[in-house]
């Protein structure tokens, strides 16, 4: 008598039974929402450099090299923009007061335009012509090296060690040359003014000191402060996200000039809103 052996319960074959659930399916973001992701990572850049800098150690040598870099590449570039500008707005200003009537308004109008609108945009291009695209080409050239990551595994933070002082050097650096750029576009309508235009000087301080006030000045320093903060942060953020290798660090500096560009003008209409809605016209 033999035992009887055990049987397969039914049930469909082995072969039948349907592979296990490999998830989500992880798709990459479509080109619309790109943008988007590109525009979080600046933010969150931007939240990271503001924690960062009250942290300890400050690397202070990095940020006197920075400071110093910055203002050598864009000292003399600025000096002689601001001639020609301040020069431009004179003589276009003069000579639209001339029409109407109103020839001693012309220095007040043609310094506040200056130092209001001209000077903040001027400093803040060529910083992050020169200085930001430096500061991207340079982060992005340690990125393809693979430098940032080793540093993270090191425990140090990129962004502490090198994004923080480059930012803040390029604020500093907006404001002091902000002032060289104010004074020396002045000049430079007061000569093209007076001289060419053959104006009163009695009458251009005159009308300046009229029309002018304080508070013109405190905007323009804010304008600087802000732009060249945008300018770090632009370049620093371009700068650690490269792509393809170094023809994408390339492409990384030619994109955070323009990004910077653009946010430039934008954010200095929000800024020349709000300053005209608080701060009232003198005599007003």
């Amino acid at each position: 008598m033999t035992a009887d052996l055990p049987t397969r319960p039914p049930g469909p074959p082995a072969t039948d039974i349907p592979p296990p659930d490999p998830g989500p399916v992880h798709r990459p973001p479509t080109r619309l929402l790109a943008p988007l992701r590109e525009t979080g990572k600046l933010f969150a850049l931007t939240l990271s450099v503001t924690r960062s800098v009250f942290r300890r150690p400050f690397q202070a040598r990095e940020f006197v090299e920075q400071f110093w870099f910055i203002a050598s590449v864009t000292i003399l570039p600025a000096a002689l923009v601001s001639i020609p500008f301040g020069a431009v707005i004179a003589l276009q200003v003069g000579s639209l007061t001339q029409q109407l009537g109103a020839q001693s308004f012309t220095g007040g109008a043609s310094v506040l335009a200056v130092i209001q609108q001209a000077s903040p945009l001027i400093v803040a291009l060529l910083i992050s012509g020169a200085g930001g695209s430096a500061i991207c080409a340079d982060l992005g050239s340690r990125k393809i090296r693979e430098e940032l990551d080793a540093m993270e595994v090191m425990g140090v933070s990129p962004v502490q060690r090198l994004v923080v002082p480059r930012v803040l050097a390029t604020m500093g650096v907006a404001v002091l040359l902000n002032g060289l750029v104010s004074v020396v576009g002045t000049l430079g309508g007061y000569f093209f003014n007076v001289i060419m235009q053959h104006g009163t000087p009695g009458a251009y301080l005159a009308s300046f000191s009229a029309l002018a006030q304080l508070p013109d000045l405190y905007i323009s320093e804010v304008k600087a402060l802000i732009f060249g903060f945008i300018a770090g942060i632009v370049a620093a953020h371009r700068g650690l996200n490269p792509r393809g290798g170094p023809k994408g660090v390339g492409d990384a500096v030619n994109q955070s000039v323009v990004i910077t560009f653009m946010l430039l003008f934008f954010v200095n209409m929000i800024l020349t809103a709000i300053y005209l809605q608080i701060v009232p016209a003198k005599g007003s």
